[in-house]
């Protein structure tokens, strides 16, 4: 017998079903609440609602746990390459050799991107901000590939708008950071795999290729992989109920885009620095912002501490703090920030306020050393979570068509004025 619960309102019973999940999670069915008993239920931020079932990513906060399809993070890390998790979100399945060679030779042949493309990047101002230019440009692409717009594609029409975007989204990058830097851009080569081409098109010159370390490469690899999904966020929630109205994918994507931007989301890593930035121009003194953040007066943060969701060490943290060391070990880099940010790792790690609120180093603090160690600058950060989301983005956007999902409407309980009599502008 299936498990059910029962809400009763004004003296009447409603029978609501439970459904669990294959990890166990369990979630009452509320579909049909409204219609049976006239009321919804409230849940701002949605954070005990469940707004869709989905086979693709898994968490577990509790006990630091993520899988990717079944997978755990650990394993893809340390031993799949970056479209290979990118086909595994989309497609539900490790790729073969044969499927996954066709599957990078599509994305290379998709990496240059229009050149009518650069008549709008060329109007951005040069101090705009990069998450702005990259919805923007991701947006833009419907444009150029109109067959997109149509809600009906058939699988193989789908599959092309799914490679032209991983494809172009490097390319897209990379010109963003050449433009912050006045630099022409790179274009993509045929010799190179997709981690590769992206680096030299963000580092390399027009005039000279860039040589990476196996270490770089491999912590970028690292990064994009533990940063392709994390259930339903924010910005992967905003994906789906923009895909939901039938908009196309590259809409869907930018608007993912916007939602990252923010601070509270994909901007964390940014912010890392920012901070680490403010306690340099302080003086550097680690102790003195560990006892701020302690001090329930004050309102300084550390950034890049603790997780909304992990409420144990975030286990991607595990894994690229690894990729940090051994990244700060091969550059050499030279840099106040990063030693601050190693003082503020290490005093956290071994300080017991910490331990006890389990105030540890998340994905967001490793992320931010890696990208300032390459020499992004910190507005470029929340554009690389971008990149690695994608495939996660994608992923979320099918299973939501395949699965023919309703368009989303939330509900809310109105709480304005009533029944008011208009007055005419003369007489207010």
């Amino acid at each position: 017998m299936s498990e059910t619960a029962s809400i009763t309102l004004n003296g009447k019973t409603f029978e609501l079903s439970v459904i669990t999940g294959t990890e166990n999670e369990s979630a009452i069915d509320i579909s049909k609440l409204r219609d049976q008993s006239g009321y919804i239920t409230l849940d701002p931020g949605f954070k005990n609602t469940g707004a869709t079932k989905s086979a693709i990513t898994f968490l577990d906060g509790e006990k630091g746990v993520l899988k990717y399809r079944g997978y755990k993070i650990e394993e893809l890390a340390e031993k799949s390459t970056f479209l290979e998790v990118a086909y595994l979100l989309i497609y539900g399945e490790l790729p073969t050799q044969a499927v996954l060679e066709k599957f990078r030779s599509d994305i290379k042949a998709q990496m240059l991107v229009h050149e009518d493309m650069k008549n709008f990047f060329a109007g951005f101002p040069s101090k705009s901000h990069p998450m702005g230019q990259l919805s923007c440009l991701v947006g833009a692409l419907s444009a150029f590939y109109p067959e997109s717009l149509n809600p009906n594609q058939t699988e193989e029409e789908e599959y092309q708008t799914i490679v032209n975007l991983i494809g172009k989204m490097p390319t897209i990058v990379s010109w963003i950071q050449k433009k912050s830097l006045g630099h022409p851009v790179v274009y993509p080569k045929k010799d190179l795999g997709y981690i590769d081409n992206f680096m030299n098109m963000i580092f390399g010159e027009v005039n000279c290729d860039k040589i990476f370390d196996d270490a770089v490469l491999d912590a970028m690899r690292v990064l994009l992989i533990l940063h392709a999904d994390h259930e339903q966020n924010c910005s992967t929630s905003t994906v789906r109920i923009v895909g939901s109205s039938n908009a196309n994918l590259y809409a869907s994507i930018s608007a993912g885009i916007n939602a990252l931007w923010g601070p509270l989301h994909g901007g964390a890593n940014q912010a890392v620095i920012e901070m680490l930035e403010d306690i340099k121009n302080d003086g550097g003194d680690v102790q003195k912002y560990l006892d701020k953040a302690k001090d329930k007066n004050d309102p300084f943060r550390l950034m890049g501490f603790g997780h909304r969701v992990y409420k144990n060490f975030d286990p991607r943290a595990k894994i690229i703090k690894k990729a940090a060391d051994e990244v700060l070990e091969k550059l050499g880099v030279k840099d106040p920030v990063l030693d601050i940010a190693k003082g503020l790792e290490k005093a956290a790690l071994e300080d017991q306020y910490f331990i006890d609120r389990k105030l540890y180093p998340n994905v967001d603090f490793y992320s931010g050393i890696i990208y300032r160690a390459l020499g992004f600058n910190s507005e470029m950060f929340t554009v690389l979570f971008a990149l690695g989301r994608l495939p996660g983005w994608i992923g979320q956007w099918k299973e939501m068509r395949d699965n023919k999902e309703p368009i989303g409407r939330p509900r809310q309980v109105y709480i304005g004025e009533t029944d008011r009599e208009y007055v005419d502008l003369k007489n207010r």
